[in-house]
């Protein structure tokens, strides 16, 4: 586990990596929410790293850590399309440089903004295979769904509240160009953020197993 700097346009992009035990595995990049790259992210890409993924999350704030709700939207909503591209760019090609990781193509599991993130990532890059998106939507962040080559797992919550029911169904004819290659998930009695074990009153322990499984699943099924 270490933090590093990637080389990212012109400059550099602090993340951080985890590698499994057996010292190489399948690579991950890991999106974080709008509150930046805080401790809960850090223990996503831990428990990736004991299924034996090697987990990479870039810290796309750069040091950046909005105190509350407002803060966090504002900050997400300063992201512009070319450099968080070019972030994300910049961060496959630091764990496909890596030699710890196994494959010429990597995961993208992302939450809240980084949900969206993962999809824009998989419709930029080719070596993206399989895209993660936990309940994501960044409105100013526009996806063009038919350049996604790999497969994408959506998953929402029913109840969430920060992001309309109209804008899911949205998102489920978005990805229709994909086919058998998109499944997207409603889970049932839970609202936003319903994986961050690290916000009690928005955790749900029985949904966030689910998701977690249906997401090892995903992942195991596209990357080894």
């Amino acid at each position: 586990m270490q933090d590093l700097e990637i080389p990212a346009d012109g400059g550099t992009l602090p993340a951080y990596r985890a590698v499994p035990a057996a010292g190489s595995g399948p690579g991950v990049l890991v999106l974080h929410e709008a509150f930046g790259l805080v401790g809960q992210i850090r223990e996503v890409c831990d428990r990736l790293a004991r299924e034996g993924f090697v987990a990479l999350a870039p810290d796309l704030f750069r040091g950046d850590r909005p105190s509350d709700l407002d803060a966090a939207r504002t900050r997400a909503a300063a992201l512009e399309l070319d450099a968080v591209s070019a972030d994300l760019e910049a961060s496959i090609n630091e764990l496909l440089n890596d030699s710890t990781v196994e494959g010429a193509r990597v995961g993208v599991v992302g939450f809240c903004l980084g949900g969206h993130l993962a999809l824009l990532a998989a419709s930029k890059s080719p070596r993206v295979a399989a895209a993660v998106d936990f309940y994501g939507f960044h409105p100013g962040l526009k996806i063009e769904f038919e350049a996604i080559q790999g497969s994408a797992l959506v998953i929402h919550a029913e109840l969430d509240e920060f992001i309309p029911a109209e804008v899911v169904d949205r998102l489920e004819q978005e990805l229709e160009p994909l086919g058998p290659r998109a499944t997207l998930i409603i889970q049932p009695g839970v609202g936003h953020a319903f994986m961050n074990d690290a916000r009690p009153d928005r955790y749900d322990a029985v949904a966030a197993v689910e998701g977690w499984e249906r997401m090892l699943a995903f992942l195991r099924a596209e990357l080894e």
